[in-house]
């Protein structure tokens, strides 16, 4: 055996062990994981602390926080499709969206138009921050992001954080550092019954509009021939470009998708916890990007899917697995709980849940 082949053999040899050390490093974690969980399922129904409304509730306030991280992950996984970038300014250029929204709800305020026209004025607000932040996100793809696309690198990445803290600071130079306060009109504050249940009217709102916005989306992507050429771009760009078809114009459609589905998701974000302010798209942003990357980044069922599954985990899980394991004001603790859940799905399953290959995707 020559010099060569026995240092081939090793290096294979070594690869090997390597691959079975992280087997074994996963398959731990993932059983650490379940015994963590089951202890803690059992322990909260042992306990019985809870009533089957308040669990409807947990339920239907995970499903509306998903419905919001879903609408902002769609934009990153779409980005990420046609461009492969991570485009860390995308909560940003929500939060510039809402803060107009919020201008426009305080005069429609005024008007009254909110008690006596409540779909309409609600309609109005969320039309309003998709459309402003459609239009950021297309300014920052036209002068920030196509002039470092051709350059590779970190550079389109670097750009995407530089701009992320200028769209930040901005709006905090505008519109101040404080905290604003969404329009709570008295209508939005009942709930809605169903049998003895009951859900607060701006969750069912929310719910609606979200479901609404993913479903128009999903039949622009599937149905139309830009979505079309949006899909073919993911899928192979070169090919793309050789059938024909604009990739600028491509991604400026994804970038404008983008933003509509950011200022809507980002709208309904703030008539949750009824507040604005300059920061605010830093944490749903990043939870947006972790759903994206949870469902399987470039898909956009995936994106659907992984913010829907991270809003039930945060919204029922803290008090369904650590409230059992003894550990006061779970609630709490729900970021924590996220992204706990986000990094242990990578670690064993890193192309996310419902990650495909790339000839698959969207």
């Amino acid at each position: 055996m020559t010099l060569a082949s026995t240092s081939s053999v090793t290096r294979k040899r070594g690869s090997t062990a390597r691959k079975d050390f992280a087997w074994f490093v996963r398959r731990g974690l993932l059983l650490s994981v379940a015994l963590i969980v089951c202890a803690g399922v059992i322990g909260t129904v042992r306990a019985d602390r809870y009533s089957p409304e308040q669990w409807f509730d947990l339920v239907a306030f995970g499903l509306t926080l998903g419905g919001v991280y879903a609408l902002i992950a769609l934009g990153y996984s779409m980005v990420y499709g046609v461009l492969r970038l991570i485009n860390f300014a995308h909560g940003d250029t929500m939060t510039v969206g809402v803060f107009i929204a919020y201008f426009v709800a305080r005069g429609l305020e005024h008007t009254e138009l909110f008690e006596t026209s409540p779909v309409v004025a609600v309609a109005i607000v969320v039309i309003v921050g998709a459309v402003v932040s459609a239009l950021i996100a297309l300014l920052v793809e036209r002068f920030a992001y196509r002039p470092v696309r051709a350059n590779g690198g970190f550079a389109p990445l670097i750009t995407s954080i530089g701009m992320s803290f200028l769209l930040q600071q901005t709006c905090r130079g505008m519109f101040g550092s404080g905290v604003k306060a969404y329009p709570d009109p008295a209508w939005l504050q009942g709930s809605m019954a169903l049998g003895t249940f009951s859900i607060p009217y701006v969750e069912v709102m929310v719910l609606c509009a979200a479901a609404l916005v993913m479903v128009a989306l999903y039949l622009v992507v599937h149905g139309t021939r830009m979505g079309t050429a949006m899909r073919a771009t993911a899928e192979d760009p070169r090919a793309a470009v050789l059938m024909g078809i604009d990739i600028n114009k491509v991604i400026v459609f994804t970038f404008l998708l983008g933003g509509l589905t950011a200022g809507a998701g980002g709208v309904l974000y703030a008539l949750i916890y009824k507040q604005v302010y300059f920061m605010m798209g830093f944490l749903p942003g990043i939870k947006a990007f972790g759903a994206a990357v949870l469902g399987g980044i470039g898909s956009i069922p995936g994106a659907m899917a992984g913010g829907i599954i991270l809003g039930l985990a945060e919204g029922v899980g803290p008090t369904l697995i650590l409230d059992g394991l003894g550990i006061p004001a779970p609630y709490q603790l729900r970021d924590l709980f996220a992204f706990a859940l986000l990094i242990t799905v990578l670690i064993c399953r890193p192309q996310g849940l419902f990650g495909e290959a790339p000839a698959r995707r969207a």
